[in-house]
C-alpha cells in the first residue's frame, strides 16, 4: 500500500463486546495505531464513517432499513470487509426472533408506541447484504483474532480461518470431557475453537459461542442430547442459543428433515 493503511470499525445491532477485542489489546492497540490510521471507531473516539478505508471491521447484525443502506455504503468504501462476532456473521442472539411465529407482535409488548420502531422482520448477518471478505467468529471475538487478521491483511494475505472443533483444543489442554464424564450437553463437538476451551477448563459445558466448526454432525449431537434426557425444546435451545440461524446448528430432533437437506 502506498499510504498508511486506513482502518474503520463499524457498529450495527450488537452489544459492543467484539469492539472491546480492540480496546482490550491495551498497549497492542497503541502499536497497531503506529502501523495503521484508525479513521473511524466510535467506541474509541474517531468518527469518519464515510471515509475510504483499506479494511472495515463490522460488528453487529442488520435489523433496520437504515442498516441496509449503511452497510451498502460501508462496503463501497472498503477494500476489505471483515465481520466480527456472532451478530455480524450469523445474526446473533437477536436472530432468535427469526424463529418466532408471532415476532411482529413483540414490539407492542415492550414499547408504548411500537409504530416508532424501525425494525426489519428478521435479524440478518452482514453477508446477506454485501460481499464479506473474511469472518471472525465468536461471541465475543478475542484480541488474538484481531491481531492475526490485521497482520495478514496488511500483508495482502487471506487470514487463517481456524474452524477445527473445540474438542481438539480440550485434548491439547488435557481438559476432561464434560459430555463423557459428566453427561452435560456440551456443544464442543460441533463448535469451532477460539476461546481456548474456556468453559470446559472450568468443568462447564460449551455453549457454542464460536459458531459451527468444520464437518460438524449437529444432528448426531442433537440425538446425543436427547439420550441425556433433554426434551426437544431443551435441545433446540442449546442449538439455537448464540447462533440461532447458523445452518449447521439448525438441527433439532423434531425437525430432522432440516438437518438432512
Amino acid at each position: 500500500m502506498s499510504h498508511k493503511p486506513r482502518i474503520a470499525v463499524h457498529k450495527f445491532s450488537s452489544c459492543d463486546g467484539c469492539q472491546l477485542a480492540f480496546l482490550n489489546m491495551g498497549a497492542g492497540l497503541l502499536e497497531l495505531s503506529e502501523q495503521v490510521d484508525i479513521v473511524h471507531f466510535a467506541e474509541a473516539g474517531p468518527l469518519a464513517e464515510d471515509y475510504r478505508v483499506d479494511i472495515a471491521f463490522v460488528e453487529g447484525s442488520v435489523v433496520t432499513a437504515h442498516d441496509v443502506e449503511r452497510i451498502q455504503r460501508i462496503r463501497a468504501n472498503s477494500d476489505y470487509l471483515v465481520t466480527i462476532g456472532a451478530c455480524a456473521t450469523s445474526g446473533g442472539i437477536q436472530a432468535l426472533k427469526n424463529l418466532a411465529h408471532d415476532r411482529e407482535h413483540w414490539p407492542a409488548q415492550i414499547y408504548t408506541h411500537p409504530e416508532y420502531i424501525d425494525s426489519l422482520p428478521e435479524s440478518q448477518p452482514i453477508s446477506d447484504h454485501v460481499k464479506v471478505d473474511f469472518e471472525l467468529w465468536g461471541c465475543p471475538i478475542n484480541s488474538e483474532q484481531v491481531v492475526a487478521a490485521v497482520g495478514s491483511l496488511l500483508q495482502d494475505v487471506v487470514p487463517k480461518d481456524n474452524a477445527e472443533k473445540l474438542c481438539l483444543e480440550c485434548k491439547r489442554q488435557r481438559v476432561v470431557c464434560t459430555l463423557v464424564t459428566q453427561g452435560e450437553p456440551c456443544m464442543g463437538p460441533v463448535t469451532r475453537t477460539g476461546c481456548g476451551a474456556l468453559c470446559p477448563s472450568f468443568g462447564r459445558d460449551c455453549y457454542g459461542c464460536y459458531g459451527p466448526a468444520e464437518s460438524s454432525n449437529a444432528a448426531g449431537l442433537a440425538r446425543r442430547f436427547s439420550g441425556l434426557g433433554l426434551v426437544p425444546d431443551e435441545v433446540s435451545r442449546r442449538m439455537h442459543f448464540i447462533h440461532p440461524i447458523a445452518s449447521d446448528f439448525d438441527c433439532i430432533p423434531v425437525q430432522q428433515e432440516r438437518c438432512d437437506d
